[in-house]
């Protein structure tokens, strides 16, 4: 049985049918704690999911996690920079009516969302890695443009499978 902290306890709570069913756990809560009782396999995808919900994601795309194999990453902003002035660096990353952040998730097939000194990034776990260097570069101080050509440039090729393989 796993516990969980959460402070939006609602979201988890209106989607409970819906997240045991997909997740094949069993949910309760008592407070802010949320326990997720199943199998092991279960219960840690379960958790992923839950948090990833509770960071701030969509309930479609925190569902990914389970479905597809996704994996969900959190960054520390201060981890990054020793800079103080934080909601500049933020601001970086969101961009003009959020543009930058879109960019960069359009650029790395990835889904990001920012909470507080926080940036969560839900994606294949090779995409996640392009993902992280771009938000670290941004938050390093590197221009837009430069990152955006980074990213391009290192887009993984999707391979072709011509039914050679068995």
């Amino acid at each position: 049985m796993k516990k969980i902290i959460c402070e939006k306890l609602p979201r988890i709570t209106k989607n409970r049918r819906k997240l045991e069913k997909k997740l094949n756990v069993k949910i309760t809560n008592r407070g802010k704690e949320v326990f997720i009782n199943g199998e092991p396999e279960d219960e840690y995808l379960a958790e992923k999911v839950i948090d990833a919900l509770n960071f701030g994601f969509p309930f479609s795309t925190a569902l990914l996690i389970k479905e597809q194999g996704y994996e969900f990453e959190i960054l520390n902003i201060k981890d990054y920079t020793n800079r103080k002035d934080l909601e500049r660096i933020r601001a970086r990353i969101i961009g003009t009516k959020g543009k930058a952040l879109k960019t960069l998730s359009s650029l790395t097939k990835c889904d990001l969302e920012i909470k507080n000194n926080y940036i969560g990034i839900i994606g294949h776990p090779e995409l996640i890695k392009n993902a992280q260097g771009g938000v670290i570069s941004i938050i390093r101080g590197t221009k837009h443009g430069n990152v955006y050509r980074h990213l391009e440039k290192s887009k993984s090729k999707p391979v072709l499978d011509l039914g050679l393989k068995e």
